[in-house]
């Protein structure tokens, strides 16, 4: 079985092959950090293991709750925001057909989502659907008072009571939370909803092979099995070697460090692949949140193309020039369509009649690449031979582990967010909030 593989050739015109080896060292005595689980932020190195660590009876439980959900629900609604939910709508999104919801013969639960935002029009058209739906949900939250998630909770428990009454309300509620702490452990054993927890040495944006991403994906009918597998592959690989030429996730985190430190500082994330189009909001989270910190940190942004060529593309072949690519390649699609020959041929595309649309797809990403390269955009190659499970698990253990290593290069803590409070402060000022009298009476005058 082919493995994900990582190429740097096309940086190599950007900074010499020695400017990125010279980590290595640096990437050993890191990584003896995060295998041993001494480095900053060890308390949440649970996903170093994870894969490897998933017992049989959470995944039997996981796929009995899923086959129970499916039992009795057309709409699963998935309430979580950042990595409570991004890992979980990355993997859906990927493996779904791309109009899911209009197929008519799904045989498992649409899944929805709310808690990701607190947009007031959003929430009450996901109301009027389920107004009219048979449904489910699964609150996702370690304190249960995030304010987007607890909001979007109290709302659509509220909604679930008035439709199924109390009681059959409490077996569509699904809570995956803290082990012994917190608001939603507490109303979740209280209420008696059926509860999966979320390992504390284990934080959000690393959480997707936990419940936190394992049920959402189950209850969608995908293969955690293969998933887990996949993942389990990457753990296995990574405990192998440290060697760059060895390691994928060692080469990648180098390369992208030593492009940082030769001024690119902005890592824009390609795809071909429309329904990947989530998986890059995942790495966005997973890298925002773990390296950008202390004046540090390459900036991650996302494009998809060919279609962000028509807008994005323009400032990439010819702006400003501190940025890199990194290009996520699928070596073969999953389904078949090749281009019709046409007697007219008004649109002159008889030059490519008979060929895939797979094909035409993979001559836009090489020469878009080759233009970028020549327009002085440096770019790393990720492929994977498919989008499946067990890939789709191997690109999460590979980015993560990558991500804790260049956070360790940069010297930060990869896996707290202290940023993450600011705007809370503020809103929760601005709302008046018990205890922050004093933040209100501060804003107030600041924008008097």
């Amino acid at each position: 079985m082919k493995d994900l593989k990582v190429e740097i050739n096309r940086v190599l015109n950007f900074v010499p092959k020695d400017d990125i080896y010279i980590f290595q060292e640096n990437i050993d005595r890191h990584y003896r950090s995060v295998l041993n689980k001494t480095g900053k932020g060890n308390d949440f190195l649970g996903w170093v293991d994870l894969p490897s660590q998933i017992s049989d009876e959470l995944i039997t439980s996981l796929e009995k709750t899923a086959v129970s959900i499916a039992e009795k629900a057309e709409v699963f609604v998935v309430i979580g925001i950042g990595g409570s939910y991004l890992g979980a709508r990355a993997v859906i999104e990927a493996l779904s057909h791309n109009f899911e919801s209009l197929k008519g013969d799904s045989k498992t639960p649409l899944i929805f989502y709310a808690g990701q935002n607190i947009g007031e029009d959003y929430l009450h058209d996901l109301l009027d659907v389920l107004d009219k739906k048979e449904y489910a949900l699964a609150v996702i939250s370690k304190s249960g008072t995030t304010t987007e998630p607890a909001i979007a909770f109290r709302i659509l428990k509220n909604h679930l009571e008035k439709k199924y009454g109390k009681q059959e309300a409490k077996e569509r509620i699904i809570a995956i939370t803290d082990k012994e702490k917190g608001a939603l452990k507490k109303l979740a054993t209280d209420e008696g909803y059926k509860i999966y927890i979320v390992p504390d040495d284990v934080g959000g944006r690393y959480s997707v092979l936990t419940p936190v991403g394992l049920l959402p994906i189950a209850v969608a009918g995908f293969d955690i099995q293969k998933l887990i597998e996949g993942a389990r592959s990457m753990e296995t690989l990574n405990r192998k070697a440290t060697a760059m030429d060895e390691n994928p996730m060692a080469l990648y985190a180098a390369a992208r460090n030593a492009l940082y430190n030769s001024g690119k500082g902005v890592e824009i994330m390609v795809n071909y692949q429309p329904n990947l189009f989530y998986f890059i909001e995942w790495w966005k989270q997973l890298y925002g949140e773990s390296e950008g910190k202390e004046g540090k940190g390459i900036f991650p942004a996302g494009v998809n193309f060919t279609t962000d060529l028509h807008s994005m593309g323009q400032y990439i072949q010819d702006g400003q020039r501190f940025l890199f690519e990194t290009v996520l390649s699928v070596e073969k699609p999953n389904r078949k369509l090749e281009i019709p020959f046409d007697e007219e041929n008004l649109d002159g595309l008889n030059y490519i009649a008979g060929k895939r649309m797979y094909e035409v797809n993979k001559m836009a990403e090489l020469g878009t690449t080759l233009a970028h390269i020549e327009g002085g955009v440096p770019n790393i190659g990720i492929e994977i031979p498919e989008v499946s499970e067990f890939y789709l698990g191997q690109l999460i253990y590979f980015f993560e582990m990558a991500c804790a290593l260049s956070g360790y290069i940069l010297d930060v803590n990869p896996f707290d967010q202290p940023g993450v409070e600011a705007y809370k402060k503020n809103m929760f000022a601005l709302l008046s909030k018990p205890g922050f009298e004093k933040e209100t009476e501060r804003i107030k005058n600041q924008i008097s």
